[in-house]
């Protein structure tokens, strides 16, 4: 791809970050489709940003014949073939385990284990790798599966959902700090009171955690506070309310607003308009869409319309660090999402430093 650059893209405020990060942790992260000439080129320009330690998952030969043709290196790149690998009888055993102890009817686990991404899935439950990446060459169905069968629920979390984060400095009012993150852009088609305010509470400790600052959290809706009395807009106010409650409990460095809609949210001219009772409010750092459509589809948009550059999706409600990317990521979106879900696996290894969530 012609994307691939040695250095980070430059001016881009979230890679930089990132990699400020990562460089004082590095993280083990494992991309579940290898066989891939662009996540082959990730991989490299991790390494040598000196920030991720990559696992490629695939047939080693065939990983070898495409990075040699594309002229790239697999110095510190290390490779598994699943079914090949010195785990794959243990993996094989735990999984047996796991249908026994959820009562799943499973077929031979030999079958399942050699599939990449339950073998990464796996890897990263059981403390081999920090991080996963997955789904530039897969259905996204196919890699959520894995991930649901094989790593743990955060039981504070009703469903797993998945943040993009957006950047690009010629796009105007795109966050506090440049960086914008949309939940949940993949994931739940139609989340009612209490997973909206999941979404917010937990996207707004992603922010908080990659801004290093108070995040803003924006609800989102057709209405601003009223302005349309349906029952969609009620249930964001009621979300909108709900988030409010447990964020101040939790004391959590997140400001929740809603329900709002998108210029009162990003524009500071046009909050002024519509909430002229309000306080001057800092543009939104964090956006929840009241669905699924709404939220994917602005994501589409921003990217291929505004030109926004796109990381992710960050899946939230595990209780590991994992992403997706999809079928048409370049090389920089694979490059950004796995520095970012590293980035996650350093939180994560600060809050359960023994590995138990």
């Amino acid at each position: 791809m012609s994307d691939f650059s040695p250095e980070p893209t430059p001016g881009n405020p979230v890679t930089r970050h990132l990699l400020e990060q990562l460089r004082r942790h590095p993280k083990r992260v494992v991309f579940t489709e290898g066989e891939d000439i662009r996540v082959i080129q990730a991989a490299a320009r991790l390494v040598a940003e000196e920030v991720v330690a990559p696992v490629l998952l695939g047939n080693r030969q065939r990983i070898r014949d495409l990075a040699a043709a594309n002229d790239v290196s697999l110095k510190f790149i290390h490779i598994i073939d699943p079914p090949l690998a010195s785990d794959f009888g243990l993996f094989c055993q735990r999984v047996e385990n796991m249908a026994r102890y959820r009562t799943m009817q499973i077929g031979d686990p030999a079958e399942i284990v050699a599939r990449p991404h339950y073998f990464g899935a796996l890897m990263v439950q059981y403390g081999q790798a920090d991080a996963i990446v997955g789904g530039n060459q897969a259905l996204p169905v196919a890699y959520f599966r894995a991930l649901l069968h094989t790593i743990k629920p955060l039981p504070s979390v009703p469903k797993i959902f998945g943040v993009s984060i957006l950047t690009g400095s010629h796009l105007k009012n795109l966050g506090g700090s440049e960086i914008l993150f949309l939940a949940d852009t993949c994931l739940i088609p139609s989340p009612d009171v209490q997973e909206l305010a999941a979404i917010a509470l937990e996207t707004g400790k992603l922010a908080h955690h990659f801004l290093g600052r108070k995040a803003f959290v924006a609800m989102l809706s057709h209405s601003t506070k009223g302005s349309a009395g349906t029952p969609d807009a009620r249930r964001v106010a009621a979300a909108t309310a709900l988030a409010q409650s447990e964020a101040m409990k939790q004391f959590l460095e997140v400001s929740i607003d809603g329900e709002l809609q998108a210029d009162a949210a990003l524009d500071p001219a046009a909050a002024e308009i519509k909430l002229p009772a309000a306080e001057v409010r800092p543009t939104a750092d964090v956006l929840v869409f009241p669905n699924l459509d709404a939220a994917h589809i602005s994501l589409k948009l921003l990217q291929h319309v505004a030109g926004a550059q796109s990381y992710g999706q960050l899946i939230l409600g595990l209780s590991r660090p994992a992403a997706q990317v999809p079928r048409t990521a370049t090389v920089e979106t694979i490059f950004g999402t796995a520095a970012a879900i590293a980035v996650e696996a350093i939180k994560f290894h600060q809050l359960y430093p023994d590995g138990e969530v």
